[in-house]
């Protein structure tokens, strides 16, 4: 037996255009694509009300946020673990290439080594190779922007890390991972006093547990007490953008991007068409996004996007979803 949403949503398979459907049922749907006319929907008025579709046109906004984000102060022990690490490989694997050479140099003039020795030594070498590389991109993953200074910059850094006179700071910001850079400067809070810090970059290495994205921090000016793992409120600050804001439920991301759908009339009287339009996301505005790529007269899906989605895979509807009550 189908319950009501089943039937209605059968319903509406049965009426969507054509170039919706695939011409064969058991080929397999393809992901929708942005800006091509198999990614255009028609549907009635009654049918987009039917599966709750709602159009509003983008809102002109000029905005500068700032953006709450949770910081832990770093342990410098654990960079220079990290950078020695980076170091040592790094020589590790000179020694074994210049190992491989000279017994590739005795195996072909002098015959002094064997080719089982030779052999040996350049798997040894490209193993140690592969640990030099690794090491490498772990440090970029893990401190970004450090990886880019010279070992003079290094070395001078790691001497005031140690000293006290500066702290590295990691700001998390939760469940962002779009929108444009903060500027180069930043506020942590230290017992509801702010403190002036640097933004060094951005951290490519996610946190797991919180889904966030990071950006490295340095602080210039210690507050005394502030050590190694001490947790922090801090506010990144944006540049002033100007766009056409939109609700977040109003974005989908694909491969290609980001896009949202914008609502034509089709040739019916009651029948609109909805195509995927790609959209460039500038800042989050609370619970909206600040966004490139619309007119401020288009008519834009923002509550419903999931189901045009959905809809755009129908021929994957399979019976056994069909009779499910």
């Amino acid at each position: 037996m189908k319950t009501p949403r089943v039937a209605t949503f059968v319903m509406l398979s049965l009426a969507l255009s054509p170039a919706v459907l695939p011409a064969d049922p058991d080929d397999e749907p393809a992901q929708p694509a942005l800006n091509e006319p198999a990614t255009q929907l028609v549907l009635t008025q009654s049918q987009q009300q039917a599966v709750g579709i709602r159009i509003e046109p983008p809102l002109a906004l000029k905005s500068a946020p700032q953006i709450e984000a949770f910081g832990t102060v770093l342990d410098p022990v654990t960079l220079v673990t990290d950078m020695g690490r980076v170091e040592s490989t790094r020589l590790a694997a000179a020694a074994a290439a210049a190992d491989a050479a000279r017994l590739e140099h005795l195996y072909h003039d002098d015959t002094q080594a064997s080719l089982k020795a030779l052999q040996a030594a350049q798997a040894q070498s490209a193993e140690a190779a592969a640990q030099a590389r690794a090491a490498a991109l772990s440090f970029t993953l893990q401190w970004g922007p450090l990886a880019a200074l010279s070992a003079a910059e290094q070395h001078a850094l790691l001497e005031a890390l140690t000293s006290g006179q500066q702290l590295l700071l990691r700001a998390e910001v939760p469940a962002q991972h779009l929108g444009s850079a903060p500027e180069r400067r930043a506020l942590v809070e230290v017992d509801g006093v702010s403190v002036g810090a640097r933004v060094l970059g951005p951290l490519r290495r996610t946190d797991a547990a919180a889904q966030s994205s990071g950006w490295l921090l340095q602080l210039e000016r210690v507050p005394p007490g502030l050590g190694p793992g001490a947790r922090t409120a801090v506010r990144l600050q944006v540049q002033a953008t100007q766009g056409l804001m939109v609700p977040t439920e109003a974005l989908v991301y694909a491969a290609q991007g980001a896009y949202v759908y914008r609502r034509q009339r089709a040739g019916a009287a009651d029948s609109f068409h909805y195509e995927a339009v790609a959209v460039r996301p500038l800042a989050r505005v609370g619970s909206a996004w600040l966004v490139d790529g619309l007119a401020p007269d288009d008519q834009v899906v923002v509550q419903g996007a999931g189901v045009l989605w959905s809809l755009q895979g129908i021929g994957s509807f399979s019976a056994a979803e069909q009779e499910h009550d």
